[in-house]
């Protein structure tokens, strides 16, 4: 009997501890989670900004260069791209206080199945240039598989080069 009741202890706990760690996960600061502190690329095939989609079930990588944004979607190893049936995303964020919305429009590359992309563009310098304000808040919206992500577009400066980290929230 104490055997049995031993093994139930045990079992219980190391399901209590699994449940802590997915709670944990779950939590979120600022789109991140805080306990998810294993490694991951600091930037994309494309090397940009790393965006996380759900629990790490898709990436996006935030390109951009003072005149166009780019987002590339990418699998959960964040390396091959993954076209969506998609005629554009969405990047949310706050200018001055008030929110603005910003249509990457689809522009699909080789590869990419007819009436799908995994790559969107838009030519707005106004959204370069908001992207990095930290204020701004910018979240990116997007759809795959019928599935909605939002995912928060964070930006690390304390190196000594423009690099950034991925984090991001699931939408279900």
């Amino acid at each position: 009997m104490k055997r049995i009741l031993f093994s139930v202890v045990i079992v219980g706990c190391a399901l209590s501890f699994s449940g802590c760690k997915q709670t944990d996960q779950a939590s979120k600061d600022n789109g991140h989670s805080l306990t998810d502190q294993h490694a991951h690329a600091s930037s994309g095939p494309h090397k940009g900004l790393l965006i996380e989609l759900g629990e790490e079930e898709f990436h996006a990588e935030l390109v951009h260069d003072g005149v166009s944004v780019t987002i590339y979607v990418l699998d959960s190893a964040a390396k091959t791209a993954v076209p969506i049936a998609a005629s554009e995303v969405t990047i949310n964020l706050l200018h001055d206080g008030s929110p603005e919305q910003f249509q990457l429009l689809a522009s699909p590359q080789d590869g990419d199945a007819e009436g799908k992309s995994s790559r969107f563009t838009l030519a707005d310098a106004e959204l370069a240039y908001h992207i990095d304000d930290e204020t701004a808040k910018p979240k990116l919206m997007l759809t795959i598989n019928d599935v909605a992500y939002r995912g928060e577009i964070l930006h690390e400066h304390d190196h000594d080069e423009h690099s950034h980290a991925e984090h991001a929230d699931h939408l279900h």
